[in-house]
């Protein structure tokens, strides 16, 4: 079954403001290429696809231009965990242990506690990224975030990662961080498979998505990867950093051509705007084929219970990404239920239940199109135009 999305006219004055956006910010040169989906009720209300997606080779942007995803791989592995988790071969509440006997991380007093399922899909597990803490623990023992060192195994990186301590015990407190790369590793002993193929039975494969997947189906068609810079944004080499939080992002772009790379659930898969829009709304929509709309509602509350607050006031964390509790405290226009995360490539999207609306914004330039500038305006451009 391949989703598919009628297109609406859009409004004139959604149209016109989300075009002034896209104009300013190309204008401005905070990104080189972005490709943007608007829908609302199960339509398309605004799509365009703006700029460059090879800027050296003068390649524009198209709708099918094929993105390095980063972290929007996070919500697809989550989809995929409670798929099975349906089927009754993943308990939320079962020990990562059951799958991955050698994963037992330490809190620094040398106490071994339970990680749960679930406190992996909520970042709850005292789990981190190594871009998190420059020269922190996972730093120091080589620790990849699913975005570098090509050719690394995951059972590698697994034995890496429990040689770190844990920050909290699990259940605790909240931390985003390598967690659905544990869960990929789950999902792999589960279903006797790599995460790649798992992912394609589960959700790609009945959505009848050919794009999204830990691979390039088109390398013709892939953006080129670009950094945030000045006077414009600087392409990525082989090997490229970014300042970020308190640490530094890690990229290699070619990491995805190695068959070898183990197969990040947190940052390792590839695919198309309208491909990821498909995903989300099918989540939107109430989850069939995939889910059922009780799992979706699950899904979709703060399953974090509050832990995260202190940070992100107004926000939790479901299962996969993080939810609006408080639109008020947030500051921001969404509704109480959005649910919203992003990629270190660039990219962000949010769905509004109540206002039956789904938005993906995917760009060729980190870390702008994640968290910059650009996100807000367009965010506020959408809602100022509802």
């Amino acid at each position: 079954m391949c989703l598919r999305l009628d297109t609406a006219a859009a409004d004139n004055s959604l149209g016109e403001s989300l075009d002034a956006v896209l104009d300013h910010t190309l204008y401005d040169k905070r990104l080189v290429g972005m490709v943007v989906l608007v829908a609302q009720h199960g339509q398309l209300v605004y799509r365009r696809a703006a700029g460059l997606a090879d800027r050296e080779a003068n390649r524009a942007m198209t709708e099918d231009t094929i993105f390095r995803l980063a972290s929007v791989t996070k919500p697809i592995v989550a989809i995929a965990a409670m798929r099975l988790v349906e089927q009754g071969l993943i308990g939320l509440d079962d020990p990562v242990t059951r799958w991955l006997p050698d994963f037992r991380p330490h809190l620094p007093d040398g106490n071994e506690p339970v990680i749960r399922i679930r406190d992996l899909l909520t970042h709850t597990a005292g789990l981190t990224y190594g871009f998190m803490e420059e020269n922190g623990p996972y730093v120091r023992v080589g620790v990849s975030d699913g975005l570098a060192e090509p050719g690394l195994p995951l059972d590698e990186n697994l034995r890496r990662i429990a040689s770190a301590p844990l920050l909290f015990t699990p259940g605790t407190n909240w931390q985003y961080s390598l967690a659905m790369d544990i869960i990929g590793g789950v999902i792999e002993e589960e279903t006797g498979t790599r995460l790649g193929e798992a992912v394609e039975r589960l959700v790609t494969g009945p959505l009848g998505l050919r794009d999204t997947a830990f691979r390039i189906t088109d390398r013709e068609r892939l953006a080129a990867a670009y950094q945030n810079g000045s006077p414009e944004p600087e392409r990525m080499g082989t090997e490229s950093s970014v300042v970020a939080f308190t640490g530094t992002v890690r990229f290699v772009p070619d990491r995805i051509f190695d068959p070898n790379s183990y197969h990040s659930g947190g940052a390792g898969m590839a695919g198309t705007a309208r491909e990821v829009l498909a995903i989300l709304e099918t989540v939107r929509k109430g989850g069939a084929p995939l889910l059922t709309k009780e799992t979706v509602d699950l899904m979709t509350s703060d399953q974090a219970h509050g832990v995260r607050q202190p940070l992100d006031p107004g926000i939790g964390f479901g299962f996969g990404w993080a939810v609006v509790t408080d639109p008020v405290a947030a500051q921001a226009p969404w509704s109480k239920g959005t649910y919203r995360w992003g990629g270190a490539y660039g990219h962000s999207w949010f769905v509004d239940p109540q206002k039956a609306l789904t938005v993906v914004a995917l760009t060729n330039t980190a870390l702008e199109g994640m968290w910059g500038q650009f996100t807000v305006d367009l965010r506020n451009a959408i809602y100022g135009a509802l």
